[in-house]
């Protein structure tokens, strides 16, 4: 939702360029989108808060009857898609609505406590950009450490829906005397439950990848060069977001092309899919992959969004670091037209 309203919020602004009532609108979803990422960004003593301070990640909250809550510690893209949402407000659009300019900043003014735990809204970044972001400086760089950990999200073939962390350590939970569990189930699910697929307990899905990789991004055109962080976690080796989202790239690529051996990891142990000639070069695009030998698992035939990988390699063998530091989020904008147009 904080998403939601962030891109409600930049299609008000591109309409009030050309009809300034619209700022109203731009305003309201500015207003929202601050009230649902310091709702969930908040730091208490309680258990009923989604950010762990402890632990820098979210987590769900369960909500009893009573009214208490507590946190449901399942590493897992809960904790990782509030970095999606990250947008950018450009100085040249403020300086084009000078009523919408006067309104943020006297917005922001009034929620200064709101503020306090996401990104700042009034802190200017490279080229003076204002950062719309659920995650300030310090929880990126926490979240981040987890999400690039190759024992954790980061798999050989992108980011898992669930840490591997939960192999080891399978997360339970009580309740009238019941046990409910969440364990690491990077392929098949080991019950008949959600019709016998693992779903979000550990496989690689392209669309929440290409959610990320938005995400990182977004966040380059506002931090720059100078933010870099360790990918992967533990490696010493640093990269800017621009980089780290072309490692993610080239490890979601890695699904489809053939490895040292030859063989397609989509294909897993498919001897007609590997060797055969009538079949070995006609990729088959899988509702989601194992996360950790990249096999296909679930329909074969999930063009409408695994078919995103040819976006994503698109997208990353054309926009260049410099380009988009120089235009900001509107070049990501243009070249995802060009890419579409071109296909």
């Amino acid at each position: 939702m904080a998403l939601y309203a962030q891109y409600m919020l930049r299609i008000a602004l591109e309409i009030s360029q050309s009809d300034p009532t619209y700022e109203d609108l731009a305003c309201k979803f500015l207003d929202h989108f601050i009230n649902i990422a310091s709702a969930m960004s908040r730091i208490g003593d309680g258990n009923d808060e989604m950010w762990d301070e402890e632990d820098g990640f979210f987590y769900d909250v369960l909500r009893f009857p009573d009214g208490n809550g507590t946190r449901l510690k399942v590493r897992s893209l809960v904790g990782l898609l509030p970095m999606s949402a990250s947008s950018i407000i450009d100085a040249d659009v403020l300086e084009k609505l000078p009523k919408f300019k006067e309104r943020y900043e006297s917005l922001v003014g009034q929620k200064a406590e709101a503020i306090e735990d996401i990104a700042s809204p009034e802190t200017p970044g490279v080229k003076n950009r204002r950062l719309l972001a659920v995650l300030d400086e310090g929880k990126l760089r926490r979240v981040l450490a987890r999400m690039l950990d190759e024992n954790e999200f980061l798999g050989p073939f992108g980011i898992r829906s669930l840490s591997r962390y939960h192999a080891e350590n399978p997360y339970s939970f009580y309740w009238n005397d019941q046990e409910y569990g969440v364990g690491y189930l990077p392929g098949e699910s080991d019950s008949g439950m959600f019709g016998g697929n693992s779903n979000w307990r550990g496989p690689v899905w392209m669309p929440t990848n290409f959610l990320l990789l938005r995400g990182l991004l977004n966040l380059y055109t506002y931090y720059g060069d100078g933010f870099k962080v360790e990918c992967p976690t533990g490696s010493g080796r640093q990269m800017t977001l621009f980089q780290v989202g072309e490692e993610i790239a080239l490890r979601l690529a890695g699904i489809f092309l053939r490895n040292e051996s030859g063989n397609r990891p989509v294909y897993g142990g498919s001897e007609k899919f590997q060797n055969d000639p009538h079949w070995r070069d006609y990729i088959l695009f899988y509702e989601y992959f194992h996360g950790d030998n990249g096999s296909g698992i679930g329909a074969s035939h999930q063009t409408g969004w695994t078919g995103m990988i040819a976006t994503v390699l698109a997208l990353l063998a054309s926009l260049k670091p410099r380009v988009l530091l120089k235009e900001g989020e509107e070049a990501i904008t243009d070249t995802l037209a060009e890419v579409s147009e071109g296909s």
